[in-house]
């Protein structure tokens, strides 16, 4: 499977941080935003990336990214001139996903807690899947609404009467039919072509799965300055108190087997003095140590 992370638009609602950098450039505690969404994607087993921003900002991407080598990955860049629908990555992808299935994130989006992720990776073989989140406002989101049995049988995009709290979150998962009903769409009256109409596709054709994710699961959305300082406020809180980094690619890609322990020694001791450089020579320590965890 191969992997898009979207890190267009404007950032008017972080303004005016964004006159310096792109909103999914900004820092979440410690680490660029962009790192959270491609460690999630890492951590599902995706090796092949295709970022997607705006033509001013691709350089800074690239600069800060490379092309993945570092970390045992693969990433090209695409430029997405107008932000006309988080959907229209899939036909701006389209020579990159080829005949592959792909999953979509998006870069604004912070997940952490549970195995949810991981086990829709790993069961994945058709159709599309994506995931309701339970949260107090779905107004704000596409809503999931479900039958007696738990199936889902609609959603809407940012309903006035939500049919009930399950929000969608940022990240899906697609098979390659993905594409062609993409050109099939038609814009919405604001211009975009939805992704909600994608994923109502597919459930029209029976092949939509949804994975509720369970109360012990965190989805960050940063696209705010308030939701900005919360997210790091969260990973700050979770990192002293665990012990652990949050969108820490190196450490996943290590944990993948992408990266050998002998690379990430390089690479960290490439890297200058600081907390993150420490953190990393920790894991490698504790790599040498112990038993490889159960998969």
């Amino acid at each position: 499977m191969k992997g898009i992370i979207l890190a267009g638009g404007a950032g008017s609602r972080l303004y005016p941080l964004t006159r310096v950098a792109s909103k999914q450039l900004q820092p979440v505690y410690d680490k660029p935003m962009v790192y959270y969404p491609l460690t999630t994607l890492v951590e599902g087993g995706v090796r092949e990336f295709c970022l997607i921003s705006t033509p001013q900002d691709l350089p800074r991407f690239q600069q800060l990214l490379g092309d993945g080598n570092q970390w045992g990955l693969s990433i090209e860049y695409r430029e997405q001139a107008r932000p006309e629908g988080i959907a229209q990555a899939f036909l701006i992808a389209d020579s990159f996903i080829g005949k592959d299935a792909v999953t979509l994130i998006l870069g604004d989006n912070v997940f952490y807690g549970g195995e949810s992720f991981q086990r829709a990776f790993r069961e994945f073989e058709r159709g599309a899947v994506i995931f309701g989140y339970h949260v107090h406002d779905p107004e704000r989101y596409g809503v999931v609404e479900f039958d007696a049995h738990g199936l889902a049988i609609s959603i809407e995009e940012k309903p006035t009467q939500p049919k009930s709290n399950y929000a969608v979150p940022g990240l899906y998962l697609f098979d390659n039919e993905v594409v062609n009903i993409t050109r099939a769409l038609k814009p919405s009256p604001r211009g975009e072509l939805e992704i909600t109409d994608v994923n109502m596709a597919y459930l029209r054709r029976g092949r939509l799965k949804v994975y509720r994710l369970n109360r012990g699961f965190a989805w960050l959305d940063a696209g705010t300055s308030s939701s900005l300082h919360e997210a790091s406020a969260y990973v700050q809180t979770i990192e002293k108190r665990q012990g652990v980094k949050i969108g820490c690619p190196e450490e996943a890609a290590f944990r993948q087997g992408f990266l050998s322990l002998d690379r990430m020694k390089s690479l960290t001791d490439s890297m200058p003095k600081c907390e993150y450089r420490n953190y990393l020579l920790q894991v490698i320590e504790e790599a040498r140590h112990l038993p490889a965890e159960p998969a």
